[in-house]
C-alpha cells in the first residue's frame, strides 16, 4: 500500500478495518506488513484519503525489470507432454511480438536430453532443476522450487497446461507469488498499447468469452487448455542456452510421499493426441448405437468421442467427453455424430482441421462450424458410411 503521510492523522482506523492484522502504527504512521494482500479494506476505512492501494496510481511492480516468457515444462514417462509443445507455439508468437526470451522451466530427475529437445521445439533458454525428490509431481517442492527460480530470475509472463498437474500448481504459485492467474485459457495475446497478457477464456457457461488482464503484478500467469493450439515443430538446427538451478533441502520439503500408481479401470481414451475422433450425442437415440460411432472409428483409425449429454445420459464414461467441461481437442478430421452444438461442446472441438456433422436439424448449430454437413437420420447415414468404407 501507498501512504501518503502528510495526510495521515495517525487514527488507527486502517489498524482496526484490516482482516488480516497487517497494519500497525509505528511513529504515528502505519505500517503494511508481508501480510497484506492489497484488499483494499485500509483505503476505504481511511478518513483522510492517506492511504492508495497499488494499480490506482500506477503498477505496483513496474515492467522493466520482468522480461522473459516461461512455460512451465510438465513431462510424462520421460517426455514433454503435448501441452508444452503447444504452449512453446503460443510462446514463440509471444516473444516474437514482445521482443522477449522464451524459457522452459523444467524440474524432475535424470531427464537426460529433453532440455535440448524443448530448445528444438522453441525454447531459448532451459532452466533445469534436476533431484531424486523431483521425480514424482507433488505441489509443495514443485511450487517452492519454481517460486525461488521465479524471484531469481522475474520472468514478465508464467504459462501452463490446464491439465491435473498444472491446475493443481498453478493456484499454488500464484498464490505464493501474489500474483493474477487466469484458468482454462482458450487464448493468448499481447496487448499492443500495454503489453500486458490478454488471457481469453469462457465465461459464464461459455456463453461468453471474457479477456482478462493482470495490469498490476507480475508474472502474468495463465492456464491453457490442451488441444486449442497446434504443437510446435521441431527443428534441430536451433541452440539454446541450459541453465541448472540449484535445490536444497529446504525447498524439497513434502508432507505428502507418493506411494504407488493404480491405474483407473475405467475405459481409457486418449481424445488431446488423436488426429480422428469420431463422436456421438443424444441423437443417436440409446446407448446401443454407439456400436456404429465405435465402428467408424475403428474403420478410419480414430478414437470415440462424446458430447456432455451422452455422458449424463451414461453411455459412455466421462474419459471420452469433449467440450469446454471435458476435453478440447484439434484432430485432424472429427465427426459429429447426433450432437446439435451447444456452445460448450463447440469450445472444445471447433479448432479441428475438418469438422463433418451428422444430424436431422438442417438448422442445428453445429452446421455453422462444420467443413461438411449430412442432414438426415444419424444412424442410417452411419450405416452407409461404415458400408462404402
Amino acid at each position: 500500500m501507498k501512504l501518503y503521510s502528510d495526510r495521515c492523522a495517525g487514527c488507527e482506523a486502517c489498524v482496526n478495518a484490516c482482516p488480516y492484522n497487517a497494519v500497525t502504527m509505528q511513529g504515528g504512521l502505519p505500517v503494511f506488513s508481508d501480510a497484506c494482500n492489497l484488499c483494499g479494506a485500509c483505503v476505504e476505512a481511511c478518513p483522510s484519503e492517506a492511504i492508495e492501494r497499488p494499480g490506482n496510481g500506477g503498477p505496483a511492480v513496474e515492467a522493466s525489470p520482468h522480461r522473459g516468457i516461461w512455460i512451465f515444462g510438465e513431462t510424462k514417462d520421460g517426455q514433454p507432454t503435448r501441452v508444452v509443445l503447444e504452449l512453446l507455439a503460443v510462446g514463440r508468437r509471444l516473444a516474437e511480438k514482445t521482443g522477449q526470451d522464451l524459457g522452459v522451466v523444467l524440474a524432475g530427475d535424470r531427464l537426460g536430453t529433453m532440455p535440448q529437445n524443448l530448445i528444438a521445439f522453441g525454447a531459448d533458454r532451459v532452466f533445469l532443476v534436476e533431484h531424486p525428490d523431483l521425480a514424482v509431481f507433488r505441489d509443495e517442492p514443485y511450487t517452492a522450487v519454481l517460486a525461488a527460480a521465479i524471484k531469481q530470475y522475474r520472468p514478465s509472463i508464467l504459462l501452463f497446461g490446464a491439465t491435473t498437474t498444472g491446475r493443481s500448481l498453478a493456484p499454488r504459485l500464484a498464490a505464493r507469488l501474489r500474483t493474477g492467474l487466469t484458468a482454462d485459457c482458450t487464448a493468448l495475446d499481447i496487448d499492443p498499447e500495454s503489453g500486458n497478457l490478454l488471457q481469453t477464456r469462457p465465461a459464464f457457461g461459455g456463453n461468453i468469452m471474457a479477456t482478462i488482464m493482470c495490469p498490476v503484478n507480475r508474472p502474468q500467469m495463465a492456464t491453457m487448455r490442451p488441444g486449442v493450439q497446434k504443437p510446435a515443430t521441431r527443428d534441430g538446427g536451433r541452440t539454446g542456452e541450459v541453465i541448472r538451478l540449484e535445490t536444497g533441502p529446504s525447498l524439497l520439503l513434502a508432507r505428502t510421499e507418493v506411494l504407488g500408481f493404480i491405474n483407473r479401470n475405467e475405459e481409457m481414451v486418449n481424445l488431446e493426441e488423436a488426429s480422428v475422433i469420431v463422436s456421438g450425442g443424444r441423437g443417436l437415440g440409446c446407448a446401443e448405437n454407439f456400436s456404429l460411432v465405435r465402428e467408424l472409428a475403428a474403420l478410419l483409425g480414430g478414437v470415440v468421442g462424446a458430447s456432455r449429454a451422452a455422458v449424463e445420459e451414461g453411455w459412455l464414461p466421462y474419459a471420452h467427453q469433449v467440450g469446454q467441461t471435458g476435453k478440447t481437442v484439434s484432430p485432424r478430421l472429427y465427426i459429429a455424430c447426433g450432437i446439435s452444438g451447444a456452445v460448450q461442446h463447440l469450445a472444445g472441438m471447433q479448432g479441428s482441421d475438418i469438422i463433418v456433422a451428422i444430424n436431422r436439424n438442417p438448422d442445428a448449430p453445429i452446421f455453422k462450424v462444420a467443413s461438411y454437413g449430412m442432414v438426415g437420420d444419424v444412424v442410417q447415414i452411419l450405416k452407409s458410411l461404415i458400408e462404402q468404407l
